[in-house]
């Protein structure tokens, strides 16, 4: 069976471009997975803040961080039985509306362990919603066109550094880091009101099934295969994405002597550049292909990661221009590999394939964290020591990577009766 779009009620796609409803629809995903990511990226910004504010060290504040990921992985793998035995906008929806709770409770924390709490819950929800998006796009749009759709949907990615980032960190400053979640909590009842409201059925997909059963229907799944090394490519996407992350503003603040209030500018500014880059590289990876979009991406990645990682004082152009070079190579990195990935599953498992790649991301991701934590250590000047051997795990993953990415490109482009894709 090839990679199919399944037939939706929507409007046509225009000859040029897409009809209103689908520049609609891509617009929600986006902002659906803008507070999505905004939520889990302002805890890197906030922690300067956050770890005196609530009298936690690095490790717990590690441990805030990992224990998001760990839930989310663990409902990833508990919702994919299920992930395609219903409409995916009530799923989306479900899933959402918990996601806005667990946010909340974030902005209510007055200490560590109900802040953790609230990243657990948030977790739990946030976990599956990735998933859905993906497996929506996968039904809705052709593979030759998903470059640009993940184009401008992960470019939600940057809009919360250039918006929600410098945004939270100004609230942070000004008043409290409490306001940070309240106003995502804002923006996502908004969400919740144009899915339930605007946005379409999304359900020709249950003709498909077979599997009655859905403990059967997630061991077909994860049983089947060829799906293992897109398992495997996920793995090391997210081991080294996550290692590097949950440091960054105490990395940038510490160790390369950025004055804290510096900290919106190079979020602004980085963030400015990756809007902009998102879209152009959804159209090259469906233009020039796929996998080389995304060796492109590791390669750029890997000498900028080199570089930064191994970076002592320096002044804030050149910490702005090495952030910026980093999320060229993560977005010709991360939107070509997402965009190939959703041609993979046949589509009666595409829910249940992206909620255990999700699962497999987010357990992942959350490893990286637990990993990075224990290659570092805090100096009593508030630097991270050891942050070189971070560099040197996610170079080796993205090495790693680039390879089986190779087999899974070849892969798709056999199904789909392409030499490249």
């Amino acid at each position: 069976m090839t990679d199919q779009t399944i037939a939706a009620p929507i409007e046509e796609p225009q000859e040029r471009g897409f009809s209103r409803y689908q520049s609609f629809l891509i617009a929600l995903l986006a902002l659906t997975q803008f507070t999505l990511i905004l939520d889990f990226i302002i805890m890197s910004p906030l922690g300067a803040i956050l770890m005196p504010a609530l009298n936690i060290t690095a490790g717990q504040f590690g441990v805030a961080v990992s224990a998001y990921a760990f839930a989310a992985g663990i409902s990833g793998i508990l919702a994919a039985g299920f992930a395609d035995r219903f409409d995916r906008k009530r799923l989306l929806l479900f899933f959402y509306v918990g996601f806005t709770f667990g946010t909340a409770l974030c902005a209510l924390a007055q200490d560590f362990h109900v802040l953790l709490a609230g990243r657990i819950v948030t977790g739990l929800f946030a976990g599956v919603i990735g998933s859905v998006v993906l497996a929506i796009v996968a039904d809705l749009f052709p593979l030759h066109l998903r470059g640009r759709v993940m184009g401008f949907v992960q470019t939600a990615f940057a809009a919360s550094q250039v918006l929600g980032v410098p945004a939270g960190l100004f609230l942070a400053n000004h008043w409290n880091w409490h306001i940070c979640f309240v106003a995502i909590v804002a923006l996502s009842l908004a969400v919740i009101a144009a899915i339930a409201l605007v946005m379409q059925p999304v359900d020709a997909h249950l003709k498909l099934q077979h599997d009655s059963n859905p403990f059967r229907h997630l061991i077909a799944t994860v049983g089947e295969p060829r799906y293992t090394l897109a398992f495997m490519v996920t793995t090391l996407l997210a081991t080294g994405g996550f290692m590097l992350m949950p440091f960054g503003s105490a990395f940038t603040v510490h160790n390369l002597g950025i004055d804290i209030v510096h900290l919106p500018t190079i979020y602004l500014v980085s963030g400015l550049f990756s809007i902009v880059i998102g879209p152009l590289v959804g159209r090259a990876s469906d233009a020039f292909g796929k996998y080389p979009t995304f060796v492109f991406g590791s390669v750029v990645s890997i000498i900028m990661v080199l570089i930064y990682t191994n970076l002592g004082h320096v002044s804030l152009l050149t910490a702005i221009v090495v952030n910026v070079l980093m999320f060229v190579g993560i977005f010709s990195r991360m939107i070509p590999s997402q965009a190939l990935m959703t041609a993979i599953p046949d589509a009666s498992q595409r829910g249940a394939f992206n909620a255990v790649s999700a699962s497999v991301q987010q357990l992942s991701g959350g490893l990286g964290s637990v990993v990075a934590a224990a290659l570092v250590a805090e100096a009593a000047d508030g630097s991270l020591v050891h942050f070189d051997r971070i560099g040197y795990v996610v170079v080796t993953t993205s090495i790693i990577s680039m390879t089986a990415m190779y087999f899974v490109q070849k892969q798709v482009a056999k199904r789909s009766g392409r030499r490249m894709v």
